[in-house]
């Protein structure tokens, strides 16, 4: 009926879709005004650089006088390069060693934390355990590379502690040991982490209607029943989508722990793909060979997030992104 007043009026739907577009644009005029200045951040910080992704295809060598697109074009020969370089895979193997650690071992944990966060009845108690388990976050990797270097010593407290219990016969020099280094990388991040990342199940929790948690009482459900069918459903969309993330972030694994805690014994084995970026890549100048890297790693990485995302459509039945 509208439809036929608006043709009688000459009014075709096309404008009045502009018109409806422009109401709904000027009704939210406030909000747009507020999100603008994030939207430019992004465009001018994540968005204009990916201009400089040229220069992979080129032998780049600053010089001045000359312009980015003063060098020739070599094609695909940096990602040849680096597809035959042997170090590659051993730092490739390093990297997805240790992601895939810190997926199995520190995705679950900071869910369990939450959960049994959220199951203590002592607020005061419950804030301080908060309080203490966010405060690593804010510790540098300086720090957090210290003091694991001086636990894990021969003369620190794991050692002593696995003396007197007879564990061991003579002290453990952790860092010299290639095969302890990924288990010494996933345990410092994930003793960072922990309560930071358990912030947002937290919150998934508090959203819970605490009806449901009343009828299960009601229905003679105890604790361990009732964090099975209603906690852990009402945070199962928050887990996936943090699940699709964490995957999408697999190859880009960072480098400060590996760099600040490895050391010429365990090289073999604390070289990740990031690392690999700037040792061989920008230390010795060469930019194109780096820039192919880091291109190579965000082709897998959204290769590796809308996989994720359609095994969680094929499992969930809805799509996270």
């Amino acid at each position: 009926m509208k439809g036929n007043i608006a043709l009688v009026e000459g009014e075709s739907p096309k404008n009045n879709k502009n018109k409806s577009l422009k109401k709904t644009l000027y009704k939210q005029r406030y909000l747009i005004l507020m999100i603008l200045p994030f939207i430019i951040w992004v465009i001018v910080f994540k968005y204009i650089p990916l201009w400089g992704w040229s220069i992979a295809f080129q032998d780049y060598k600053p010089k001045p006088g000359l312009s980015m697109f003063d060098y020739p074009f070599v094609g695909l020969k940096h990602f040849i390069n680096l597809f035959k370089d042997p170090m590659f895979y051993q730092v490739m193997r390093n990297t997805l060693a240790m992601s895939f650690m810190q997926l199995i071992f520190g995705f679950p944990l900071p869910i369990i934390f939450a959960i049994l966060l959220n199951e203590l009845k002592g607020i005061r108690f419950k804030k301080l355990v908060q309080t203490v388990s966010y405060l690593p976050h804010f510790v540098s990797w300086v720090i957090v590379a210290g003091l694991f270097t001086t636990m894990l010593s021969n003369d620190g407290i794991v050692n002593e502690i696995l003396l007197k219990l007879n564990l061991i016969d003579s002290p453990i020099s952790f860092f010299a040991i290639p095969k302890y280094f990924w288990g010494i990388c996933t345990s410092s991040e994930i003793w960072k982490e922990l309560g930071w990342n358990s912030i947002i199940f937290l919150a998934a929790i508090a959203g819970i209607s605490p009806d449901l948690y009343e009828a299960a009482r009601v229905d003679g459900a105890n604790r361990w029943k009732s964090i099975w069918h209603i906690t852990l459903p009402g945070i199962r969309d928050t887990i996936l989508v943090i699940l699709v993330l964490n995957i999408g972030w697999i190859i880009s694994i960072g480098f400060e722990k590996q760099y600040l805690m490895g050391n010429s014994l365990v090289q073999d084995y604390s070289k990740v793909l990031d690392l690999y970026v700037l040792e061989y890549g920008i230390r010795l100048g060469r930019y194109s060979f780096g820039t192919a890297i880091g291109i190579f790693k965000s082709v897998v990485s959204i290769v590796l997030l809308v996989s994720a995302n359609k095994l969680s459509k094929a499992i969930n039945g809805k799509a996270v992104i």
